[in-house]
């Protein structure tokens, strides 16, 4: 079987080509022009889609060795996302399809994610908790198959990476906010400012608002951005990325103590982070649960995971119509309401 998956939902241009289970091509375009206004600005975003996704889709082809009659399945993103971005993705996808006269799939951007740890030679085992950090989303999942999932919890105001990427901005430090934060904290004293670890009693659900304002507040106490010196921006970077993260494990160590799970995943992009991977480790070590994380390639957004889904939901009997309409916010679509499987966990 191969299927060619399209993931257009913000900032990433990918195409990727899944043949008999083996990802043979997964080609991500970056619009890295974002950077200059410090963050992603959406009709830039939508012209570039237009503009690289064509060539994009012949260099995976080629890479792949394959030719668009050998399709079996096309699949894109639906939703969460950009309208505009999603637009372009999505009726590329179903262009293609109809031309081809080939099966359609529309993919949840978040499922994708939750499911990317299968594209590692070491898969999860259901069921399994997930914990999806992404640039706009930050959710705690219990997955208990390909068609099962349960939201336990999410944020109740920013995402993760959304408090990356404003602290970041807060101490100047440019966008994305993830690795510049990362890197700056390399030469930080994590120790030095105790800021607040969110914790919202009975509840798996995450904040990070009251995070970032105190790291504002404490920006302003020392008299702004502008009096402090290269090392105090430092220790400010490392002691936020602490606070961030251990408020992410706090919830994951909770779940872990409630449900019975055989394995944890970490997906989105900040599950790229260090430190994030070091402590995860090590609760995974105390509760003697295999952990996967994707490698990079797979941690931010890519077209690999969407085609894996796209396959998942196909043989499980998924088809969808021409007629699909995308959706930008995450409470559009229904896969995460399933709140009566928690039940029977």
């Amino acid at each position: 079987m191969i299927t060619l998956g399209i993931e257009t939902s913000c900032d990433e241009t990918s195409i990727a080509i899944i043949k008999n289970g083996i990802v043979s091509a997964n080609l991500v375009s970056s619009q890295d022009f974002h950077k200059k206004y410090g963050g992603v600005v959406p009709e830039l975003s939508s012209r570039a889609h237009i503009q690289i996704i064509a060539p994009l889709l012949k260099d995976a082809l080629r890479k792949s060795e394959v030719s668009l009659e050998n399709i079996d399945l096309i699949g894109a993103t639906a939703g969460p996302g950009l309208i505009g971005a999603l637009l372009v993705g999505l009726t590329f996808a179903k262009g293609l399809a109809l031309s081809l006269e080939k099966d359609f799939i529309a993919v949840n951007h978040i499922e994708g994610h939750i499911f990317s740890g299968f594209l590692m030679k070491q898969n999860p085992e259901f069921p399994y908790l997930c914990l999806v950090v992404s640039g706009g989303h930050t959710l705690l999942i219990y997955v208990k198959s390909f068609s099962e999932l349960c939201k336990l919890g999410s944020t109740v105001d920013d995402a993760a990476g959304e408090a990356f990427d404003k602290v970041a901005k807060l101490l100047g430090l440019g966008y994305p906010g993830g690795p510049k934060i990362q890197e700056t904290s390399k030469y930080g004293d994590d120790n030095r400012i105790k800021f607040p670890v969110t914790d919202l009693k009975n509840s798996f659900n995450f904040s990070f608002s009251g995070l970032k304002t105190s790291v504002l507040r404490y920006i302003q106490s020392q008299g702004g951005i502008e009096k402090l010196d290269t090392q105090h921006i430092c220790d400010i970077s490392a002691s936020f990325q602490k606070a961030l993260v251990n408020s992410l494990t706090l919830k994951l160590e909770e779940a872990l103590k409630k449900f019975n799970v055989n394995s944890i995943s970490i997906v989105g992009g900040v599950a790229a982070n260090d430190l994030l991977k070091e402590i995860s480790f090590k609760i995974a070590d105390k509760y003697q649960k295999k952990l996967i994380i994707p490698s990079l390639e797979f941690c931010g957004d890519n077209a690999a995971m969407i085609a894996f889904r796209a396959e998942t939901l196909y043989k499980i009997g998924r088809r969808d119509k021409l007629n699909f309409k995308p959706y930008p916010s995450i409470d559009n679509n229904s896969f995460l309401d399933s709140s009566k499987l928690i039940e029977g966990i």
